[in-house]
């Protein structure tokens, strides 16, 4: 078996020396590898005589830090037959303790298992199997490029099963009805026959209860299917606490109805059945899983919206021929057209053509998207202006946007958030421990008290079936899936639910400046030159210089430039330094463009020139970044570079002080610029001149002073610091955004997202914590009252079928407050 680890603590190669000596002295190693550049170990060892912990070990005894890097194949798979929260947490549990499945996350609200798992230690088919002795079945393999078509095909599975709970529901229901009238109706004064009346005909009575209960408990079968076997298996579930209750009745009922035929103290025994009892327990709790069941089918209704975005045919352009295509035919090359009011089928860019777009399916901004020739487009969009298209194909089927933030948005929703531990850990224990309570209750009753032992039974009963595990199942995976979906919708991608757990903890949020505080788009807003040097000339040869280099700032100068209509000089040498400048040979020249630091370093003169230097005061004083240019060794002059603050800025800014948020910007800007345009933003903390490999040394200091820090930027160059924070916002300009930087990804450049962004994770947890108390309050409350702990002081017990009622209303409450992020709306 090979492992590879990630070391820390080595400085040079006689520490990766020495660490390979260590490690592949050990007994079972057959072989130790360890690269200085990468930081990695790379071990070949017998699993049987040597574990991956006892090479960790063995690292940090040698001074270093070891983690182990966990590779494997990861697949999500549809699970049918789990019932409660304690099917999905049992079964999770069997698929971790599995040799060679490295992680598994089991919903129970999207009914499916995410399993990362090494194939050298474990086959899918030994999976597959080990699902299936658990008492469940596998589906199809979900991945990208069959999203839709399993989405679909458990869409239909799901209405097919809703269908099929219905008609069992309306049949249960047709029998319990006269059942309840036959076995209450006496008690108000209502008049029965006389071959039903418990008083002339006893065992007329009793039989026509058995009557009446055999077909309700059939087509509760599903009850007794599940819950038996995984009883025998020694994991209980919901089901079986509903069987082991209802079974309980039906025999002790069928006891009393053969005595009463053999005539022993028939009308007393009459009087002492509890078939009713059975069937509306059954009735009731079916009810209540159909009602559950409809309610969470509404919870991905996000991700079907989504699916729904990709139209089914496309006109392909061959020539002059337009030729209407299915979708799944396009291929990457080819050319579509795009009339008014037709939807994107693939990802391109526009070659012909003026209109606009609508976006807001994908990125939640509500304005039309002005497009031309050049401009990117995403499949999914509308063409909602008035012109026509012509658009070439970039990236089909699972490559595109559309299908990228669905399956982003699919793993989110199959993923569990921290808070949810707790119930995982209590759903596994908790049927067993009912079990057990019912058990000791009914005995208690039935030897230390005065009562009957048909009193000790209904106590045993009504525990049975108010205890309710799917309560605390649904609390957690409902919320996450209805509010991950929400945010797509809005435009916030979060990844998983940890992610949406963090972001409501966020106490510190640090903003990279350029593009994410700003525009981005940096302007030559004025210039200094020198005595002897015309602004236009020094401009044209700065803008030369630039034209190579794909800083933000070159762009800007070589555009201010362009804009002169003169011909730019040549460049025919550029050496670029990273974080300072450039150094270039133009014009015949030797030009230096950076940063004062870069002109020192080089020991240019005239950089204490005053005029100078009150210029560059002048520029950093209006938030304007001092680009020095020296010619030939000599100060030449400066250009000031504005980059304009968002619009949104300052307000979000003071929104996230609201909330409690401390703000800090980063910026490679000199420290009078930087405080300049903080000021204007209302940042709170301005960490200047950060060169762009120290982002993240910031983002580490700040969470070892205790807090929570979210890192925004865009994604590409922050790439480490959105790693190193606790939650990395990944901020984009509409369609065009680095959709796997970051936790979350804004899908538009609007700073807001970053609230909506909180207020969601806010208002998801907030729900997550309602839904946990009803869940657990249910369950604290109802089963001692059911265990007959009031009666003790005089006061009532609690009828099994008020038990099952309570019980149905406990998973129905939780998944429906859960639906209600879907009115969630960014200004909450």
């Amino acid at each position: 078996m090979q492992s590879t680890f990630e070391i820390k603590g080595m400085t040079c190669s006689a520490c990766s020396a020495r660490l390979e000596r260590v490690v592949g002295n050990m007994d079972g190693v057959s072989r130790a590898t360890v690269n200085l550049a990468a930081e990695l170990l790379s071990a070949e060892h017998n699993p049987e005589q040597i574990s991956s912990s006892d090479i960790i070990a063995a690292v940090e005894m040698a001074g270093f830090e070891a983690t182990q890097k966990i590779e494997g194949t990861e697949l999500t798979l549809p699970i049918s037959g789990m019932t409660c929260s304690a099917c999905s947490s049992r079964l999770e549990r069997v698929l971790n303790a599995t040799e060679g499945i490295i992680s598994a996350q089991v919903s129970l609200a999207s009914e499916t298992a995410t399993i990362k798992f090494n194939p050298s230690g474990v086959a899918l088919r030994q999976i597959r199997k080990l699902i299936s002795d658990a008492g469940f079945e596998a589906g199809q393999i979900q991945s990208a490029h069959n999203a839709k078509e399993n989405f679909e095909q458990r869409k239909a599975e799901n209405l097919a099963r809703q269908s099929e709970m219905k008609n069992r529901l309306i049949a249960a229901m047709a029998f319990t009805v006269p059942l309840l009238i036959i076995t209450m109706g006496h008690m108000i004064g209502m008049p029965l026959p006389g071959f039903i009346n418990p008083q002339s005909s006893p065992l007329g009575f009793a039989l026509i209860q058995l009557a009446l209960t055999a077909p309700v408990l059939w087509f509760g079968r599903n009850f007794y299917q599940h819950g038996f076997p995984n009883l025998l298996r020694g994991a209980p579930n919901m089901d079986s606490l509903i069987a082991v209750g209802t079974s309980a009745a039906v025999v002790y009922s069928l006891w009393n109805t053969i005595e009463i035929g053999l005539g022993m103290d028939a009308q007393a025994r009459a009087m002492d059945l509890y078939f009713e009892s059975a069937a509306t327990i059954i009735a009731l709790i079916s009810l209540g899983k159909f009602q559950e069941t409809r309610a969470r089918s509404r919870t991905s209704a996000a991700i079907e919206k989504l699916m729904d975005l990709t139209p089914a045919q496309a006109i392909l352009l061959q020539g002059d021929e337009q030729i209407p295509t299915p979708v799944e035919e396009i291929e990457p090359g080819d050319f579509i057209l795009i009339r008014p009011g037709d939807r994107v089928a693939a990802d391109g860019k526009v070659t012909e053509g003026h209109s606009d777009v609508d976006e807001s399916m994908l990125t939640g901004e509500s304005m039309p998207v002005p497009k031309t020739a050049g401009d990117d487009m995403a499949g999914g969009t509308v063409n909602i202006g008035g012109g026509a298209l012509k658009v070439q194909v970039a990236n089909v089927g699972e490559n595109t946007v559309l299908s990228r933030i669905i399956r982003l948005v699919q793993e989110a929703q199959g993923s569990k958030a921290p808070i949810s531990s707790l119930a995982d850990t209590v759903s596994f224990y908790f049927v067993p421990t009912v079990m057990i309570i019912g058990i000791i209750a009914a005995l208690g009753w039935f030897f230390f008290s005065a009562e009957p032992f048909t009193f000790a039974l209904r106590i045993f009963i009504s525990v049975m079936v108010i205890a309710c595990p799917c309560a605390m199942g649904l609390a957690t995976p409902t919320a996450i899936m209805v509010g991950t979906g929400r945010g797509a919708q809005l435009g916030v991608l979060v990844k998983s639910g940890a992610a949406l757990e963090t972001a409501g903890k966020i106490n510190t949020m640090i903003f990279d400046k350029t593009g994410t505080l700003t525009y981005g788009r940096p302007e030559v807003a004025d210039t200094f030159t020198v005595e002897g040097v015309t602004p236009e000339k020094l401009l044209l040869q700065a803008g030369s210089a630039e034209k190579q280099s794909e800083h933000p700032l070159a762009k800007a100068v070589t555009n201010a430039a362009e804009k002169l209509g003169s011909p730019l000089p040549a460049t025919t040498a550029f050496q670029a330094v990273a974080g300072l400048g450039i150094n270039t040979e133009t014009d015949g020249s030797t030009m230096l463009l950076g940063n004062r630091k870069f002109l020192e370093q080089n020991f240019i003169g005239g950089l204490d020139d005053t005029a100078a230097n009150e210029a560059a005061l002048g520029f950093a004083s209006k938030g304007q970044s001092p680009l020095y240019i020296a010619k030939d060794g000599k100060l030449a002059g400066i250009l000031a570079i504005a980059d304009r603050i968002k619009d949104e800025t300052a307000q979000t800014i003071s929104k996230l002080h609201d909330l409690g948020v401390q703000t800090i910007m980063l910026t490679g800007d000199n420290d009078k610029v930087a405080n300049a345009i903080a000021d204007k933003a209302g940042i709170d903390k301005v960490i200047a001149q950060v060169m762009p490999d120290r982002k993240a040394e910031v983002v580490n200091k700040e969470k070892e002073g205790g807090r929570k820090v979210a890192m925004v930027g865009d994604g590409i160059n922050d790439a480490p610091a959105l790693a190193s924070a606790d939650l990395g916002i990944a901020m984009g300009t509409g369609i065009d955004v680095a959709i796997e930087s970051g936790d979350i990804v804004l899908m538009k450049g609007d700073l807001g997202g970053v609230l909506t962004a909180l207020s969601l994770s806010r208002a998801t947890v907030r729900n997550i914590k309602q839904n946990l108390f009803w869940a657990f309050a249910f369950n604290v409350l109802g089963i001692p009252v059911a265990a007959g702990l009031l009666h003790i002081f005089g006061g009532p017990t609690l009828s099994p079928m008020f038990a099952a009622a309570a019980m149905s209303i406990s998973s129905v409450t939780v998944v429906s407050n859960a639906l209600r992020l879907k009115l969630f709306k960014p200004e909450d």
